[in-house]
């Protein structure tokens, strides 16, 4: 308990002043490199409070002095889909399966922006929490994990005007709406595997953060958010799900919720095996270099 009181101390500190980096043999005295995956996830469950601090900090820091606070949450999602609705609904007619072109795009554009704003958040959140860094020794996956679940609060937020749009277009669920619990699970996975691995590769290039934009604007487009998976041939539709294992999850989304039909577990074991593989990878490359970031930022 005075291990947790002590890391909430040195937080506080951290935020309000500026503080010199620690020299390299001090961390090596305190960083105990193990190369044993369940001592790290250990060792992160045991700084769980820390993380839960963090998360917290992150959500009151993004919207500090704003006049709509957590409604942001809403409209990001929400104007997106106006927009959308708009011009490819109502102008191009976009096919939708059947659905209202509104409730359509919304059921994607939930699980899209929740992708892409712990993306744009975690990736350079170790460079921006350089002074914690260099402060306390913790572990440092904590920092880009923080990101993504402050996202996911902002993912639940923006998730209760879908259910007054299911109400207004009377869409009933069916009991596949139980694949969202699963569904949200895997979302989960893959976008930590995809943050771990891109914000500990952005400290060593910061071209990453520069880029980010553009790459998330063409993943964007070149998943089924404005269009249905129907549109891409069937020939390539496998090899499409595998390279892009959110085009998978949106999908399944969509068909749980607003078709309530199950999603194709094809797609979704393509996507589980990526992200289980980026967990994995993401982890191993980040605790790699995790010695080495108090040097760097």
């Amino acid at each position: 308990m005075s291990a947790t009181l002590a890391e909430k101390k040195n937080l506080e500190t951290v935020n309000e002043q500026t503080v010199a980096p620690v020299t390299e043999p001090v961390l090596e005295n305190v960083i105990e490199w193990n190369d044993s995956l369940w001592s790290h996830l250990k060792e992160l469950v045991k700084h769980s409070e820390l993380l839960l601090l963090i998360t917290q900090r992150e959500l009151k820091v993004r919207y500090k002095q704003s006049v709509l606070g957590v409604l942001w949450a809403v409209l990001q999602p929400f104007s997106m889909m106006l927009v959308f609705s708009l011009f490819f609904g109502r102008f191009q007619k976009m096919p939708s399966d059947g659905i209202p072109y509104p409730l359509f795009s919304y059921s994607a554009l939930l699980p899209w922006t929740f992708f892409a704003t712990a993306l744009a958040f975690a990736i350079p959140s170790l460079i921006q929490n350089s002074q914690l860094i260099t402060k306390i020794y913790f572990p440092r996956e904590i920092i880009p994990l923080a990101s993504v679940f402050a996202a996911f609060v902002d993912f639940l937020i923006a998730s209760s005007i879908f259910v007054g749009m299911m109400f207004w277009y009377q869409v009933t669920p069916t009991w596949n709406l139980l694949y969202v619990f699963p569904l949200v699970a895997l979302q989960v996975l893959f976008t930590i595997g995809v943050c771990l691995l891109l914000s500990s590769f952005t400290v060593l290039y910061r071209d990453v953060r520069h880029t980010l934009p553009l790459v998330i604007q063409i993943w964007l487009f070149a998943t089924p958010v404005l269009y249905p998976v129907s549109v891409i041939p069937e020939q390539y539709r496998t090899f499409y799900m595998l390279i892009n294992p959110m085009a998978g999850i949106i999908d399944g989304y969509r068909r749980a919720v607003v078709l309530g039909i199950a999603p194709e577990l094809k797609y979704l074991g393509l996507a589980t095996l990526v992200s289980l593989f980026l967990v994995w990878a993401g982890y191993k490359y980040f605790k790699h270099l995790e010695h080495e970031f108090a040097d760097i930022v």
